[in-house]
Formats: structure tokens, sequence, C-alpha cells
């Protein structure tokens, strides 16, 4: 068995950002075990060696080779550093060090992450933007963003929402999209010289939808968590046949002798 896992909700609270019960036994669990696992983020804000010390600095022993999130797979999917950025400023400003223009006067990529206080203006600006001989990509597609104890619309959301307006596609850099997921795998396999296929994956999330059924897909287990984004097993009544287990929290998922 070896395991996908989530942060945000999971790993993670949403409201303040400590760890969940049980989150880092869990981890502890999975190191001591030499249980094989990845750490499978869709954070946009922090660049990837910041966010992974700020795990580690909350108490999670995650080997660095253990983790994944966008921004370490952007160079493959976005070939230009002409951008127009739409997300929180700690995203542009990830970006900007990563060496991307993100106010382009001439942008050839709609980059879309995260934000709470997403208004009609930068919507607009968002499809005016695409409009043009623009690609529209987002750095994931989560169906819901939770932040201070509310939910507003995810990623994916929203290029649903830009992608009807300009009646042009997109494209998917973090979860649930297969590429995302299939480098996860590789990295996997990496580490333990091994050949890991979807089937013997087991997927832990809070995001029954911009996650789990993506990966479903792809074959693996799922599980979902009901400490984040989902609250509920009545909220996933339309997927509940892409939900193999939902449990509580991540406490449920390893041996009660070490709880």
């Amino acid at each position: 068995m070896s395991f996908f896992i989530d942060v945000q909700g999971t790993l993670i609270s949403d409201i303040d950002k400590k760890p969940i019960k049980g989150s880092i036994e869990f981890i502890n669990h999975l190191n001591s075990t030499k249980t094989p696992y990845m750490v499978v983020t869709n954070n946009t804000k922090i660049i990837s060696k910041d966010f992974h010390k700020f795990l580690s600095n909350l108490g999670f022993e995650i080997p660095y080779e253990n983790y994944l999130d966008p921004f370490m797979v952007l160079d493959k999917n976005v070939k230009t550093r002409e951008i127009k950025a739409f997300g929180a400023d700690e995203f542009s400003e990830s970006l900007g060090k990563m060496g991307y223009d993100v106010n382009s006067q001439n942008p050839k990529v709609v980059l879309i992450a995260s934000k709470k206080d997403f208004d009609s203006d930068d919507y607009a600006s968002m499809i005016e933007t695409a409009i043009g001989d623009v690609e529209i990509v987002g750095m994931h597609a989560t169906s819901i963003y939770a932040k201070d104890g509310r939910r507003y619309p995810g990623v994916g959301a929203i290029l649903e929402m830009v992608s009807y307006a300009t009646s042009k596609d997109y494209k998917i850099i973090g979860k649930p999209s297969v590429a995302f997921y299939e480098e996860a795998r590789r990295l996997l396999n990496l580490q333990q010289n091994d050949n890991f296929s979807f089937k013997d994956i087991t997927m832990i999330s809070d995001d029954a939808i911009g996650d789990l059924c993506g990966i479903k897909k792809l074959g693996a287990k799922t599980v979902l968590v009901l400490s984040g984004k989902c609250k509920n097993r009545d909220e996933i009544a339309p997927v509940k046949e892409m939900i193999d287990v939902v449990v509580p929290d991540i406490s449920a998922l390893y041996p009660s002798e070490e709880k």
C-alpha cells in the first residue's frame, strides 16, 4: 500500500493552519513503517521549499523528495514568462521570485490561483485578457476554496466560468490533472525504486470533487476526511460512488495502539 496525501484540510486546518488531530502521528507512522507516500498539495502561495519548511516547522517530518506542489512543475506546463496572474498577493510574489512577469503587457497565459476576495472586476479582467490569443491555465482545479471557516469558489469553478464566458478550453497544472498525479507517481516510484500503479495508491483528501474524483478515474482508492472542505456525508451525495472511505479526520487511519 502507498499513499498520496493532501495538505489543506487534511494535514493542517484551513482556519488556523495548525496540524489537524492525528496528522503528525499519521506521517510519523508512515515514516516508521517505511510506507511509501507522497504529500501532494495545491500550495500556490509560498514557493515550494519555503512551504515544505513551514510544514517541517509545524512538526511534520516529510522528506522533500516526498513532496510535490504545482510550482514544482510550472516550468513544464507554462513555456512563457509573459503572464497575467490572478490570485493572492503571495502567489504573484512567488511567481516574481521564479522569474515570471506577472503583469505583462502582452501576456501569453492567464494564470489563475486561489484568492478569498476575487470580485467582479477580477473576473472581468480574467475574461477580457483570455479573449485574445492567450492560454487559460489554472494552478489547480479545487472545487472549493476554504478560508476563515467559509467556502468560496475554487479555481476549478472559476476556470469553468472563464471557459464558458470565452468559449475556450483551459489547462490544469496541479490536482486533479492527470499529468500532476502521474508526476507524483513517478516520484513515488523513483524514491522506492518500484513500479506502483494507481491501483496501488490510496489518496487522502478533504476535497471530494477537486482531488478524489480525478484520481479515482485513474484507478486509485479514495479516502475523504471531513476535517476540511466537506463537513458531512450528505455533501458528497452527487459523487459518493467515487469515494471508497469517509472518516472524520486522518487520525482514523493509523493503528489505535499508536494514537
